[in-house]
């Protein structure tokens, strides 16, 4: 921001100045400004004072003789420029700021203004000494950074702390030790409760329980008020979903003091992931075709490298507890068909459907499908095979379907004349764009032959012949 002009002196102070003879006068500048210039009418340096002891190692004395443009920074000249400019006398300019090279490495910030005595005298230079707000700029641009990096640095912990709450096999919730309202709820801990987050936060966590449990869960939290410790203990929970272990902590964190609540089954149940011998897990990992195991809700257990690669993920954590339709299926029939068929039959084969990946990847696939509804924990199994880009088979009259990509075409190569090869080119192109005009118009082959150039009858003929649409004779537009 440009720093006001100074204000024109009273009448009092300008008779006071002009009983000052010269020596006073240039002792009044010296003493309150922190360095003094005199250039002459050519902005040449013909004197300097420096009111301030630390300036002596800035090279100052060396710029006497030189164009005082010449002794600052590239981005200060048109600053020189402006204070040369506009002394003039009974007036000062306005102050600037600019920048002179130091031989300590650092920049040497003078803030100048400039005044004219006489038309055709020299240019008196006033300077300010700028480096103690410099360095306090610095040290505010500094703190500021180290701030940033301190609230990156708790976003990241807090990012990792969610992510490690959302992930835990074990249930888990976040109690507040006042109020006991349940504040955090993750997924474990809803698949245990059988109820979703938006029934579990805000309730009183002694509401989760059977009533029974009332006694013993306020002795709980009132332990950790005392103490900051608590016995675990076994409390069935409401509803009558089984008995658990409740294990309790005491926390402080913005403020506020909560319990950790840990809850474990008492039943053995069976594990969420499967465990298999060292050989056939090891087995299991290697396919090349993708392996998976749900259960009975479609959430993933356990998945092979091959099945993380069609998702487009890095490891096993990131895809166990959710649901496999978030990947397979070209919608939402897909999977609701493949699993109806799992719970009639038992087992599924050639089922063909498509992957899609985390990041917008589609591949189609082929799916068997086994279930194990009659175990003490009923889970689906899968695998899933990407189905391979073949070249099309030769016909018995030699000719060959047309190819449905260029890898395909390009597989032809040797197998057909290069002459042959181009017709089918061509061929594949009409297809195409045929195809492409029929879906851009909604089906309407009247609009479609227009857009292609063609007569109504000429795209029927290349229909027919390519096999595209339903080209019976009760078509009402190939009737008419």
């Amino acid at each position: 921001m440009a720093s006001p002009s100074p204000r024109r002196p009273s009448p009092a102070l300008q008779q006071a100045a002009g009983l000052l003879d010269g020596e006073a006068a240039g002792l009044l500048i010296a003493a309150t400004s922190d360095l003094s210039l005199v250039v002459d009418h050519h902005g040449i340096i013909r004197d300097t004072m420096t009111g301030r002891a630390d300036l002596e190692g800035q090279g100052i004395e060396t710029w006497l003789g030189k164009p005082w443009i010449d002794t600052v920074t590239v981005e200060s000249r048109p600053k020189i420029d402006a204070l040369l400019r506009d002394a003039a006398p009974g007036t000062m300019t306005r102050w600037r700021q600019v920048n002179h090279p130091s031989p300590t490495g650092t920049d040497l910030p003078i803030r100048y203004a400039t005044l004219r005595p006489r038309q055709d005298g020299p240019i008196i230079v006033v300077g300010q000494d700028l480096r103690t707000i410099a360095a306090l700029q610095r040290r505010l641009a500094e703190t500021q950074q180290a701030l940033e990096r301190d609230y990156d640095r708790l976003r990241t912990a807090e990012t990792r702390y969610k992510l490690l709450f959302q992930l835990s096999g074990e249930p888990v919730l976040v109690v507040d030790a006042g109020t006991r309202r349940v504040t955090e709820i993750n997924p474990a801990a809803m698949r245990l409760l059988g109820r979703p987050q938006k029934r579990v936060i805000g309730q009183d966590a002694a509401d989760l329980f059977d009533a029974g449990s009332l006694r013993d869960l306020q002795n709980l939290f009132a332990g950790l008020r005392v103490t900051g410790q608590a016995t675990d203990l076994v409390a069935p929970l409401a509803g009558g979903r089984g008995d658990v272990r409740v294990s309790a902590s005491l926390f402080r964190g913005e403020g506020t003091t909560s319990v950790l609540l840990r809850l474990a089954t008492l039943v053995a149940a069976a594990p969420e992931r499967i465990e298999f011998g060292r050989g056939a897990l090891d087995i299991i990992q290697r396919m090349p075709e993708g392996f998976v195991v749900t259960d009975a809700s479609r959430r993933i257990l356990t998945a092979n490298t091959a099945f993380l690669d069609l998702t487009q993920h890095a490891t096993e954590e990131q895809v166990r507890g959710r649901t496999l339709d978030n990947w397979l299926g070209r919608g939402e029939t897909d999977a609701l068909a493949l699993f109806a068929m799992l719970r009639d039959h038992g087992s599924v084969r050639h089922f063909s459907t498509a992957m899609r990946g985390q990041y917008g990847s589609v591949e189609e696939v082929e799916v068997a499908a086994v279930s194990t509804s009659h175990a003490d924990q009923p889970c689906f199994g899968f695998t899933v095979r990407a189905t391979p880009r073949r070249a099309a088979p030769v016909h018995a009259s030699g000719g060959h379907d047309l190819p449905r990509s260029v890898e395909q075409m390009t597989e032809l190569v040797g197998r057909v004349s290069m002459k042959a090869l181009v017709r089918e080119t061509t061929d594949l192109i009409e297809k195409l764009c045929i195809e492409a005009a029929l879906r851009i118009t909604r089906d309407n082959r009247a609009s479609a032959a227009e857009m292609l150039g063609l007569s109504r009858q000429g795209l029927y003929a290349k229909m027919r012949r390519y096999g595209i649409g339903d080209l019976d004779g009760n078509d009402p537009e190939l009737t008419s």
